[in-house]
């Protein structure tokens, strides 16, 4: 199962090396619902939009973000009973990579639309999601690096690394309506932070 924080990349889809600047001209908020009315419209079941981002208490995107390093977004769902995966990091932004999977997933919609579901199926072969290995989410946040965990620099202060941790705290502490197991994910990205 993906996990909506950190950023589960799909095994063996290639990282962009360098993301540009898009001219796209949406908010985050309206980037992560539009990709979730596309979805939706197509008929996509179990949603999970996998980022970087920090996540509110009710699993959602929150708006406002610290600088995130890791701008890449994959959007895994379920289509026709079969698992897929819409991975994009095209562009320096959280909320164009979103806009582009939407963009994306209404293109597809549009083919569906004019009567040639077959090539929506055969684009879709082409997302396929593999199947999640036995890794946790520890795990792959370790692969990630606790500097992507805790959406700081990798070169961040103490005091850089201290600040993130205690915004970290607030939303994800099961002691005020948090997340446990993202609880869980933070801190031991922190206490690597501190032991480097």
């Amino acid at each position: 199962m993906a996990e909506a924080f950190p950023l589960d990349w799909p095994d063996g889809w290639p990282r962009e090396q360098n993301p540009q600047y898009s001219r796209f001209q949406t908010g985050l908020v309206d980037a992560r619902n539009g990709v979730m009315r596309e979805l939706e419209l197509l008929g996509a079941k179990d949603i999970i939009i996998s980022t970087n981002a920090v996540l509110n208490r009710n699993g959602d995107i929150a708006a406002r973000q610290p600088k995130i390093h890791d701008t890449g977004v994959a959007v895994y769902f379920t289509l026709h009973g079969e698992s897929r995966c819409l991975p994009c990091d095209r562009w320096t932004r959280l909320e164009d990579n979103l806009h582009a999977i939407e963009l994306t997933v209404g293109a597809l919609r549009g083919l569906e639309r004019w009567g040639a579901s077959e090539m929506v199926d055969a684009a879709f072969r082409g997302f396929a999601a593999l199947p999640p290995g036995d890794a946790s989410a520890l795990s792959r946040a370790e692969d990630h690096g606790w500097w992507t965990v805790l959406q700081v620099s990798q070169t961040a202060t103490p005091e850089e690394i201290d600040a993130a941790y205690r915004r970290m705290v607030k939303v994800y502490h099961p002691d005020k309506g948090g997340n446990a197991h993202m609880f869980k994910v933070v801190t031991e990205a922190y206490e690597q932070a501190k032991a480097r």
